[in-house]
């Protein structure tokens, strides 16, 4: 194999070259740097590149160490949510445009223990908020399958670099959707695990009101799960945490009972041909012996947003409120960071406390539901990847939107519950033939279960494979 070939191999694929003595972190970070020079800049998912020399350096360095992990000499860059020591880390803000920690945050930390080498950041939207990686720091991340869609988000800048083939494996993070709309829109997989399988950063408020999650992101299953277990352990700082069960990655999936919830009854608006895609696509479950039901809506939907929107709110009131505080950092928020602080501060214990009992009334319905079924499937959103330049869609098959975030509301039933989901590709369609993808969620502490599941879905179709055309060294003034 060339150097061109181990590049757009997996991660798992290089690290077994790597230890056969095949392939060296040299080569490998060498030819990384080549690529992203030039495919990034059609598409500004990698940003604050660290200097050539000092990641060649820090190669040639792994090559001549004991490995620490199959990471070891991998190249990865890491979300701009995470603090990494010695690399700008601006969490898409103009707040912190100019924030270079000295410290690594937890999970930098472990990925640099596990020998990844860090090269730099993944772009991602102000704060997170938005779902489509767009920021006044960098700019906005573009689909490598479309350069004048958005790559989705928060994670956005992690799905098209793995798209693109300039990393192998990824992290990412998910609160309403941000690994599982770039994976879908990116055609990669992706798993948000049960909450508290991964420790968040220790500080701040740990146990009110878990909505995010940290994951991986890959073009396989073995990586995402490779990924996971480094990642996926427990930090005597974190409260609430969980312990990761052993992976099966060779159980026979047949049998499996899967419930095929589509649009939630009508309650979440699909544009055309996403439920034809995604239908599609259960047939290859069903090829893998897996039964496939579908479902009516469980729970009021009407109920999960609320519920969902109240407790957002007020998180991201808790988190930002200083920020909000200071007229000066408050100019420079977003407007839809400023409106969820609002709405947060506005709330009284009465509303929180009624989004609380909603939460735990869908918690009850959804254990009901998984004593009868493995899993239950939704799509991983409601429309196709839209042009870069919008902030957000305002309407869907004319129903209009009311919120920046209402477009992603299929994502909530399982953020609200803190529930594991795998992104599986679910191929490609719409009007522009771009890649969407299903949510498979199940119990919570099911996530060797899905990955198993998304091995062989995986095995079966091989979705990834169908590459994005290559890439123009020049963008659409518009989507900047």
């Amino acid at each position: 194999m060339t150097i061109t070939d181990w590049l757009d191999a997996d991660a798992t694929a290089q690290a077994e070259a790597r230890a056969r003595g095949e392939l060296t972190s040299e080569a490998l970070m060498a030819a990384t740097l080549e690529r992203i020079a030039a495919r990034n800049p059609a598409l500004t998912a990698i940003v604050a590149l660290r200097e050539a020399d000092a990641l060649m350096a820090e190669a040639r360095a792994a090559d001549e160490t004991a490995p620490r992990s199959w990471l070891h000499g991998l190249p990865i860059a890491v979300k701009d949510l995470v603090d990494v020591a010695g690399i700008r880390s601006t969490s898409g803000s103009p707040i912190y445009a100019d924030h270079v920690p000295k410290t690594d945050g937890l999970l930098a930390h472990r990925l640099r223990q596990a020998g990844a080498i860090l090269i730099g950041k993944t772009n991602v939207p102000e704060f997170g908020l938005g779902s489509h990686s767009m920021n006044p720091v960098y700019g906005t991340t573009l689909n490598p399958y479309d350069t004048t869609r958005s790559a989705g988000g928060s994670s956005g800048g992690a799905g098209a670099a793995l798209a693109a083939r300039m990393v192998a494996v990824a992290d990412g993070s998910d609160a309403m959707g941000s690994l599982r709309n770039p994976a879908g829109w990116n055609n990669i997989y992706s798993l948000r695990p049960t909450w508290g399988l991964i420790p968040g950063e220790p500080g701040g408020d740990m146990y009110m009101h878990p909505l995010s999650t940290l994951g991986p992101m890959a073009r396989s299953p073995r990586d995402v799960a490779g990924l996971l277990q480094i990642l996926a352990q427990p930090d005597p700082r974190v409260p609430l945490a969980r312990s990761l069960p052993p992976l099966d990655p060779g159980r026979d999936v047949a049998g499996l009972r899967l419930g095929w919830l589509a649009d939630w009854g009508g309650a979440y608006p699909m544009e055309e041909g996403i439920l034809d895609t995604c239908a599609t696509a259960l047939e290859a479950l069903d090829a893998l012996g897996c039964i496939v039901e579908p479902l009516p809506a469980p729970f009021p939907a009407s109920d999960i947003w609320q519920s969902w929107t109240t407790l957002r709110s007020f998180a991201q009131a808790g988190a930002h409120r200083s920020l909000y505080a200071d007229p000066t950092q408050r100019a420079l928020l977003k407007p839809e960071m400023q409106w969820e602080i609002e709405r947060g501060l506005a709330l009284d214990a009465e509303a929180v406390l009624r989004a609380s009992e909603l939460r735990s009334a869908w918690f009850a319905r959804a254990a009901r539901l998984f004593e009868t079924y493995d899993a239950l499937i939704l799509p991983s959103a409601q429309c196709w990847p839209f042009p870069a330049a919008w902030r957000y869609p305002q309407e869907i098959t004319g129903r209009a939107l009311d919120t920046y975030h209402r477009w992603m509301e299929v994502v909530t039933p399982v953020s609200l519950l803190g529930l594991p989901a795998v992104t599986l590709p679910a191929g490609f369609g719409g009007p522009h033939d771009l890649p969407i993808g299903l949510q498979v969620f199940a119990r919570p502490g099911a996530d060797p279960a899905l990955l198993t599941l998304a091995e062989a879905y995986d095995a079966a179709t091989r979705w990834p494979d169908r590459r994005p055309p290559p890439v123009s060294q020049t963008v659409p003034p518009a989507a900047r």
